[in-house]
C-alpha cells in the first residue's frame, strides 16, 4: 500500500526509525564467496545454493543454530560437498559486499533529526561480531537486535515485540523499513509504520511523507 503524500495531521509523531541491515544498509551475497569456489560453473553454484546451503539452511543460522551444528547437517546430506560446506561458515567473511552508501548517507543525515536509530537484522549471532568491524555506522545506532543472538527471527511477531519492549517503542511511533514484504507486513500487522525498501531515493520520499525531521523539511527527488 503507497504512503500518502503527507502524513494527516492527526497521525502520531514518529520519534523512532528501525532499519533491517542486508539488502537496506549491507550488501550480503553468498554468491561473492561460491563465485570464487564453482569458477565458471553458474549451474554448478545455484544448484549448491539451492540445495545444499540453501537459503532455509542459512535462515536457521539466522534463527540461532549454531554453525557447528549446520555444517555438520549439510554434509550429512551431501558428503560430497564438504569442502565448499565448511567454506561458508570458514570464508563467511566473503559474502560480504560494500555498505549501501545512499542509505547510509541517508542514515546520517537521520542522526540529526529526533528520532531515535535502531536495526532489527535476520543474522547469525556468531556472524555478526564480523559485521561490526567491517561496517563502522553499525556504531550509529541506539540499539541493534540481533535474530540469531534472540533465537527469534523476522517474520515472527515476537521478535517485533522484543525490539519495542527492549527499547520502550511505540508501535504507531515507529517506522520499520526492510526490504522483504513479509517482514513489512508482519511489522504493519503490529501497527508500525512499515516501509517496503526498494532504494535509498524512494526511501528518502516516504521517510519525509511521513514527517521524520530532518528529512521532512528537505527537498525529495
Amino acid at each position: 500500500m503507497p504512503l500518502p503524500d503527507t502524513a494527516p495531521p492527526s497521525a502520531p509523531v514518529i520519534d523512532a526509525v528501525v532499519f533491517d541491515l542486508g539488502g537496506v544498509l549491507v550488501d550480503w551475497n553468498p554468491r561473492y564467496l561460491y563465485r570464487q569456489l564453482f569458477s565458471d560453473d553458474v549451474a554448478g553454484m545455484e544448484w549448491f545454493l539451492a540445495e545444499v546451503c540453501s537459503p532455509a539452511w542459512n535462515a536457521a543460522q539466522d534463527a540461532g543454530r549454531s554453525w557447528d551444528e549446520a555444517v555438520d547437517e549439510a554434509i550429512a546430506r551431501h558428503p560430497d560437498q564438504a569442502a565448499r560446506i565448511r567454506a561458508y561458515r570458514d570464508r563467511w567473511i566473503e559474502t560480504l559486499g560494500e555498505a549501501l552508501a545512499p542509505t547510509v548517507q541517508l542514515l546520517d543525515e537521520l542522526r540529526d533529526g529526533d528520532c531515535r536509530l535502531y536495526a532489527l537484522t535476520n543474522w547469525s549471532g556468531e556472524t555478526f561480531p564480523h559485521a561490526l568491524e567491517r561496517y563502522p555506522f553499525l556504531g550509529w545506532f541506539d540499539g541493534i537486535v540481533v535474530s540469531g543472538q534472540e533465537r527469534l527471527a523476522k517474520p515472527d511477531p515476537a521478535i517485533f515485540l522484543l525490539l519495542m519492549e527492549r527499547h520502550d517503542l511505540r508501535a504507531e511511533r515507529t517506522v520499520f523499513i526492510d526490504d522483504m514484504a513479509y517482514n513489512v507486513e508482519a511489522a504493519a500487522r503490529l501497527g508500525m509504520r512499515a516501509i517496503h525498501f526498494r532504494d535509498a531515493a524512494q526511501l528518502r520520499r516516504d521517510l519525509a511523507r511521513l514527517g521524520v525531521a530532518p528529512l521532512a523539511t528537505a527537498p525529495t527527488p
